[in-house]
């Protein structure tokens, strides 16, 4: 149920496809003392080789409902709806927003949680809604967009409230004939090709081509999509932090570093180029697990791999770049049943 495919096996198992079983499956977890964990389209997770001692509730609602707003096109998408069929749906309908998220797997419950984001897009700019469980009070609650404490890859979700909640339903609201989103290099590099302006639907097209490329689509059989997508996040550092990267850079007679304006005057920097330059080229392989030959930022499984053995090129990888150019990459997957860490 993993991308990855590795880890061991949950103890007990549930699929909930209503707010009900959500909220049933909550109780007995907690009537039977049973730790829990709750599961989306798996796309984001390391699973322990010893798996989930307790219960896994993988959440699958579903269901999108249309609505006009203030000019605006709302999308109210059940947690467990497939992410990039509700991108495709957004752009069959000429609205803009999310075109540059086409791709990514997981679900949509999975979105306001990381506050995912890819080439320049974050969920975050169109998320007005997140419908949750609090599972404190066992109570359903609507939070709005200011709520959830949205920053880059994160939010309350996975931070200060990590645990609290369970999301059952994310609205979003996009505009109807919207000019497509093209800000990232590959996409301007892509379109400066082709000529022309891009529609939305020739621009989810690109993202899908260049993630392809990148193997960053889930492809069955390929296995540099054995993985969890990009493993490390782009550090945000000070202009003083990315100073001494250009330099450390400069010293080893590389070029600087790619760089992009991010919040409070700070910069993010390129995490896979930091790992490439630290001696961990595409296809560099530990084992059963490498550096896929296609993204310098994802971790894969070339088969037969445990957890441990990521973990392993997880740590090397962390060692190498924060030697090479002092800088500690944060990873982005959920590590699931590691007890100790």
């Amino acid at each position: 149920m993993t991308t990855f495919q590795v880890g061991g096996a949950a103890r007990w198992f549930a699929e909930a496809t209503t707010e009900q079983e959500v909220m049933d499956a909550v109780e007995y977890a907690r009537q039977n003392n049973l730790r829990l964990f709750v599961l989306g389209g798996g796309s984001n997770l390391v699973v322990a080789d010893s798996g989930w001692p307790g219960m896994v509730l993988k959440i699958a609602l579903r269901g999108v409902q249309e609505s006009q707003q203030d000019g605006l096109r709302h999308f109210d998408a059940g947690a467990g709806e497939d992410w990039d069929s509700l991108v495709a749906l957004a752009v069959s309908r000429d609205c803009g927003g999310i075109e540059a998220m086409s791709g990514i797997p997981g679900t949509v419950g999975g979105t306001p949680v990381q506050n995912v984001g890819a080439y320049g897009q974050e969920v975050s700019e169109t998320i007005v809604n997140v419908r949750v469980l609090d599972l404190f009070s066992m109570k359903v609650q609507d939070l709005r967009n200011q709520e959830c404490g949205f920053a880059y890859r994160t939010s309350i979700f996975n931070s200060f409230e990590v645990g609290c909640n369970i999301v059952l339903r994310v609205t979003y609201a996009l505009r109807p004939g919207a000019s497509p989103h093209i800000e990232y290099a590959d996409l301007k590099k892509f379109f400066a090709v082709a000529g022309g302006a891009p529609t939305l639907q020739q621009t989810r097209d690109a993202v899908r081509q260049i993630r392809l490329s990148k193997a960053m689509l889930i492809v069955p059989n390929d296995d540099d999509c054995r993985s969890a997508g990009s493993f490390f996040k782009n550090p945000i550092l000070t202009p003083e932090q990315a100073g001494a990267v250009t330099a450390k850079a400069a010293a080893l007679g590389l070029t600087a570093p790619p760089q992009y304006p991010a919040p409070e005057g700070k910069a993010k920097l390129s995490a896979g180029w930091m790992v490439e330059n630290s001696g961990f080229a595409k296809g560099y392989a530990r084992g059963r697990v490498a550096i896929s030959r296609k993204h310098a930022l994802a971790i894969v499984n070339r088969g037969g791999a445990r957890a441990a053995d990521i973990m392993a090129l997880k740590d090397e990888v962390q060692r190498g770049v924060k030697e090479t150019f002092g800088v500690e990459l944060a990873p982005e997957p959920v590590f699931v049943g590691f007890f100790d860490r």
